[in-house]
Order: structure tokens, then sequence, then C-alpha cells
């Protein structure tokens, strides 16, 4: 559904701004009419500026662990009967970094008559589309307080889940790293001696030594280059991927891949299942559940069959079916949609579906941390065992040269 930003006058004489979700401006004109507000001006946000960016890559970003401190403390007050210009008053003092100049342009906004969740979609990049959605929610329900306690359960699973993904692979990442540096070592301050040593025997050397004493002259030659270069390799990367053809292509490539395919397409599933079935608990409806949940999926391929899913679903209301035909739910998932559609607790199935798969994929990441972790110590042994026969096979020659 597309969305309009507003500027807006309320009965009271108020400037009122703020975005709005609608299928074209006289709907925009008629939702601000069932709230009281006089609008003086519409128009279609085109989305311009979510593209490429330096500041995007190099910027530091609110620490989740940040939010969800906002979040439940916001919660606790508004529970405990204390208003919401008051309780972004109380927590500007509380906060620190970026996320205080964001509650500070909060609690500003929402003195001039804006909403909350008008506020927050102005900071895309720290709160997400299901967050500012919710809250939304939550304000035009009157039970924001609750809709936030859901949010602080959300992020913290998330969180949890992250960080057992994360702390699965940073083992092998590490011996990684460690690699990397015994190699670079060993190619810049030990092979150029032995280089030293073979030039004066004046005979052809294997291949391989060759091989060794290339990269080794590459390295020191051209050290002040690499750094540079990285860097330029990944802004380029950044770059390619933020075009429609680049992040396509890259999302291709994870679902080809076999590790990094079972983590995108099983974290699609628990994103979808867990955010819908938050959604449908705190009131939303179907259609606007099914809009929000799509634009959050991660990879773009996925995004698209299930969006295909989602008008389909919209338009005769079957949801089990038309996500089967997605290809992207495993049949044990399936079967439980189907069973909550049929049953009317589809909130309670969908939450049952993400919290199996988030169990997955904890699970698969612990496996893969131990298969990792002995694999690593294979390819140290055989990079480091390549550069010992590189360097020994030459020197052996040259002993039975001299004993013959």
């Amino acid at each position: 559904m597309p969305l309009y930003t507003y500027n807006s006058l309320a009965k009271s004489g108020k400037k009122v701004r703020g975005r709005i979700d609608a299928t074209s401006v006289q709907d925009v004109r008629r939702q601000l009419a069932k709230m009281g507000l006089y609008p003086a001006y519409i128009a279609l946000v085109t989305g311009k500026g979510k593209g490429f960016s330096l500041r995007d890559i190099f910027s530091r970003s609110v620490p989740i662990k940040q939010k969800i401190i906002f979040t439940k403390q916001l919660s606790v007050l508004l529970r405990s009967g204390v208003p919401l210009l008051k309780s972004l008053d109380l927590l500007v003092d509380q906060l620190e970094g970026r996320l205080r100049r964001i509650v500070v342009d909060l609690r500003d906004r929402i003195r001039e008559g804006e909403s909350l969740a008008s506020g927050l979609e102005r900071y895309p990049r720290v709160f997400q589309n299901i967050y500012v959605q919710l809250v939304r929610a939550g304000e035009a329900s009157g039970n924001l307080e609750l809709i936030l306690n859901r949010l602080v359960e959300y992020l913290e699973r998330q969180e949890e889940v992250r960080k057992k993904v994360s702390g699965a692979v940073q083992g092998p990442m590490i011996q990684l790293a460690v690699i990397g540096m015994a190699v670079v070592v060993l190619l810049t301050f030990v092979v150029p001696k032995i280089a030293e040593v073979f030039s004066g025997a004046g005979k052809d050397l294997p291949g391989t030594t060759q091989f060794l004493l290339a990269i080794s002259g590459f390295l020191t030659a051209y050290y002040w280059l690499i750094g540079p270069a990285l860097v330029g390799l990944y802004v380029l990367y950044r770059w390619w991927k933020s075009t429609p053809a680049g992040g396509v292509f890259v999302d291709r490539v994870k679902l080809r891949l076999p590790i990094v395919r079972f983590f995108t397409r099983i974290g699609a599933v628990v994103q979808f299942s867990k955010t819908l079935g938050m959604l449908l608990e705190s009131g939303v409806n179907l259609a606007e559940s099914l809009d929000i949940v799509v634009r959050i999926i991660d990879n773009q391929v996925l995004a698209q069959k299930v969006r295909e899913a989602r008008d389909n679903i919209v338009k005769e209301g079957k949801i089990a079916q038309f996500l089967a035909q997605s290809g992207v739910f495993p049949p044990f998932a399936m079967y439980l949609i189907k069973t909550g559609e049929e049953s009317g607790k589809l909130d309670e199935m969908l939450t049952t579906v993400a919290k199996n798969y988030e169990a997955d994929l904890t699970e698969f990441a612990d496996g893969l941390a131990v298969l990792l972790q002995p694999a690593m110590m294979i390819l140290m042994a055989v990079i480091v065992g390549f550069i010992a026969i590189a360097i020994m096979q030459p020197l052996v020659g040259m002993n039975e040269a001299l004993v013959g």
C-alpha cells in the first residue's frame, strides 16, 4: 500500500504532520477526516534516498540493547499512568548518544501534535517498519503500553537468535583471521629471506616455489595498495548490492549456497511467522499485516514470492493454500499454519511456527560451529603445509646437489 506524507490542521488549530498508508489521495483525505484533521498538503512518498550512501556504510547505528531498554522503559512509564510526552521527557535524561537525540526530536514533534508512530517513521534505519506499524496500531487502539511489551519480547528474542548464530561462526572466523595473519607474516618476512638463498643458487625452482615467491613479491611490493583496494572493493560491492539488479543477484546466490541457503530460507520463515502472528495478535487486520510482513523480509527473491502469495490471500482469504504455492515454507510449517487457519487460532500457530524454526536455526548454528572448528584447523594445516613444501623442495634439491 502506498505511503503518503501530510501536513494538516486539527480542530484546535494545531499543525499536525505525519505519514499514513492509503490507497489514494482521496483515501488519505477520508482517513484524516475521521481523525478530525483538515489536510493542507498531501504527497506520495516515493522512497527516494533509500539507495546507496557512504554515510550508511560507515555510520554507527543504535545498538539493539538501547532500543530494548528504551521500549521497556517507555512501556513501564505508560503503564504507570505517565502521559506519553512526559514519559519521553523523563527518558531523555536516561539515554545517550544518537538514541537520546532521536528521543528529543520525538518529544518535540509530539509536542507539536505529531503522533509517535509518525516520528519513529523518520528513522527507518533505527526503528524497523514492524516497530513503527505496531506503535501505530497501539496508538489507534489505545493499548500502546501492551504493544510496547510485545515489541520488547520480539526484540529480545531477535537479539537472542542473532547472538546464537553470530556466536556459532565467530570462533571459526577468528581462526580464519589468525590463519590469514600467519600466512601474511610468512610471505612478507620469512619467504623473502629464503628467496635470497634461492636466487644465489642459480637453479630452476619448482612450480610451487615460483608461485609462492610471486605472491610474496607482490605483497612486499604493493603492501601499501592492499588496504585501500580492499576498502574500495567493499564500497563498490555495497553500491552494486544497493542497485536492483545487484541486490536480486546477491539474494539469488544466497539461496544457492548450501549453508547460507538454510539460514536465509528458515530466517525468512521465522521473520514472516513471528511478525504476522504478533501483528494479528495486536489487532492489525490481515491485509495490513501482510503488507508490513512483506516489507521486512530481507531476501528480495523470497519477498517477491511472499508478495505474490499476499496478493492472492487478500483476494481470496486462503492463507495456507497460497503460502504453500510460494515454495518458501517447509511442509511442517504449512501444516501448522493450515491448522491455525481452520481452528481460528492463526496468530497462535504462527507464533508456534516461529519458535520451532528459531530452535532449528540455533541448533543448526551450534552444529555448524562444531564442524567449522576442525575444518579451520585442516585449512590451516593445508596452507602452512603448502608453504613448507614450497620452501623445502628447492632446499632438498640443493642439499642433494652438494652431497652428490
